[in-house]
């Protein structure tokens, strides 16, 4: 520097401009979002009108939220917490408790277009990708009632998201909020649903078989693997503590053949028909077009976490519809590859729907299956519409069905039996009344109980039940002296039990599931031959 002169080091900061296309796509999967929303209202209050009441295992979780935990036998927290949030926010009715697994199905559907988006993928192929999810039979029955399956595909697309936006960042830009949304979707998707553990096995695997496994060397990376743990560590201890519950019914449902096991192609094609059979020409071009990495460069890494996943659930002879968190990224893919080929015209680029066939037939076919995921049907012109068109449910459980698909079968019966119960109680003098031991043979019939007698004021006892979390919430202080009980058993063998039994009346409607045909007893005097044992009734299952 020059003596009596004087030099400014000047610095620029360059800022980066917004993606000119994350406004238009944002809103258009805003647009898919809502549409997913009202269809989901309008049907809820259609399918109440014909007379479908709650799902069994919504009155479970409903249960299970008013009585909070870090853990239950045979689900995650999350869904407890769900429950407890939709009752809290939108009331009891059916439409109440329904509403958070629909703003889980529109939040699936607005992430499908952002992935899309993030991939690459236009406005065309944005839209495509998005109509698939609307019209997937899995993805409607999923976010049309109280479920912890309809918020499983935001946890696992918000992972997979974070990853790609990690890989798509310039030089220099900081990794860290993406590799914490990672970590936190994990954590939240753990407390959710075990199946998060296998996703993010086959996404570990899947990384380190490609180069992208670049990415896992980082302290953010390590930062992101610390928070899941964290956020999940609670359970993990509610495990210990209550002595690995989830794994014994786990364990308790492959011994005693709980759900039906499938073979390769039926397990393949089960895929492909509870995901409406035409958006196969979607997610299966999605796969092949990341494992080829053409039009999606350093994505194949997603097509190997999708095979793996799919080799660990078949081998473990999970339910088929455990792998429906994972197809969204693939119909995104799917469209990115059908703009490529039939839309690559930049001038195109704008349209909503550059496959009009394709998506004609999306709607139209899509209409003719939503009866068979939403019941919009009564049950007499859903078994006629069936029946004439060839079309049955498949049932992912080895139990006899009615005219009913297990899904829709299991939402009739429970009003009729709290009647039987609340007919049995009343009968009994105020002292008995205030001892009676109230016992329910699985989790539907107790939580149905517990539920509906709660909301019609009827001032019961508490249910107890011997299945999966029921047990753990124990007997309530009572003693089997006089007890009211819902029970396939007869007369007859209940006296081998009991000096006196007296039966109330038998649930015989014929809408619900066969197993649920049972009796309503009022049980006295206990012989002293057959000593009641709570640990016996223990049934995880």
């Amino acid at each position: 520097m020059a003596y009596g002169t004087t030099t400014f080091a000047t610095t620029s900061t360059i800022v980066r401009p917004a993606d000119p296309t994350l406004q238009p796509a944002i809103r258009l999967a805003l647009l898919f979002a809502a549409i997913k929303l009202v269809l989901h209202i309008a049907t809820t209050f259609w399918t109440t009108h014909l007379g479908y009441g709650y799902f069994r295992d919504e009155f479970y979780y409903l249960i299970c939220g008013q009585r909070l935990a870090w853990g239950y036998v045979d689900h995650g927290p999350l869904v407890a917490l769900q429950a407890r949030l939709a009752q809290t926010l939108f009331g009891s009715s059916i439409l109440g408790i329904r509403m958070l697994s629909a703003l889980a199905g529109a939040v699936t559907v607005f992430l499908t277009g952002i992935l899309t988006w993030s991939l690459g993928g236009r406005r065309a192929a944005q839209s495509l990708a998005m109509l698939g999810i609307l019209v997937a039979p899995e993805f409607l029955g999923t976010d049309s009632y109280l479920s912890m399956n309809s918020v499983e595909p935001i946890f696992w697309m918000l992972c997979t998201l974070a990853l790609i936006r990690i890989l798509a960042e310039k030089r220099g830009a900081s990794p860290q909020p993406w590799w914490l949304l990672f970590g936190l979707s994990a954590g939240l998707g753990l407390l959710n649903k075990p199946s998060m553990t296998f996703f993010l096995l086959a996404l570990l695997i899947a990384l380190l078989l490609t180069p992208q496994r670049a990415i896992l060397a980082s302290r953010y990376a390590a930062v992101a693997v610390a928070l899941l743990i964290l956020i999940a560590l609670p359970n993990l201890l509610w495990q210990i503590h209550h002595h690995w519950p989830t794994l014994e019914f786990l364990r308790n449902g492959t011994l005693r053949h709980k759900n039906v096991v499938l073979g390769f192609l039926p397990f393949l094609l089960s895929q492909i028909a509870m995901l409406h059979p035409l958006t196969a020409f979607l997610w299966i071009t999605g796969i092949v077009s990341l494992l080829r990495a053409r039009s999606l460069p350093n994505m194949r890494w997603i097509a190997f976490t999708y095979l793996i996943f799919f080799a660990i659930m078949f081998r473990l002879h999970a339910k088929d519809y455990y792998l429906t968190p994972i197809y969204p990224v693939l119909f995104a893919a799917g469209a990115i590859a059908w703009q490529h080929r039939f839309a690559p015209d930049e001038r195109r680029r704008a349209s909503t729907f550059a496959f009009p066939i394709y998506q004609s037939l999306l709607i139209l076919t899509g209409l003719l299956l939503l009866p068979m995921a939403i019941p919009v049907l009564s049950p007499a012109t859903w078994y006629r519409y069936t029946t004439t068109l060839h079309l049955r449910s498949g049932n992912t459980e080895n139990q006899a069905t009615s005219i009913l698909p297990q899904f829709f079968a299991d939402r009739f019966g429970w009003q009729q039996y709290l009647t039987l119960v609340n007919t049995a109680y009343q009968s009994l003098s105020p002292a008995d009344q205030a001892r009676v031991f109230l016992f329910a043979d699985n989790y539907g019939e107790a939580a149905a109980i517990d539920f509906l007698g709660t909301r019609q004021h009827l001032h019961l006892p508490p249910v107890i039940c011997g299945h999966n979390n029921y047990w753990l919430w124990g007997t309530h202080g009572r003693t089997p002296d006089v007890v009211i009980t819902i029970s396939d058993d007869t007369p007859a063998q209940l006296q081998q039990h009991f000096a006196s039994v007296t039966l109330i009346g038998t649930m015989d409607d014929p809408l619900a599931m066969p197993y649920e045909h049972k009796h309503v007893y009022i049980l006295r005097g206990r012989r002293s031959t057959t000593p009641f044992d709570w640990n016996s009734k223990k049934d995880f299952i």
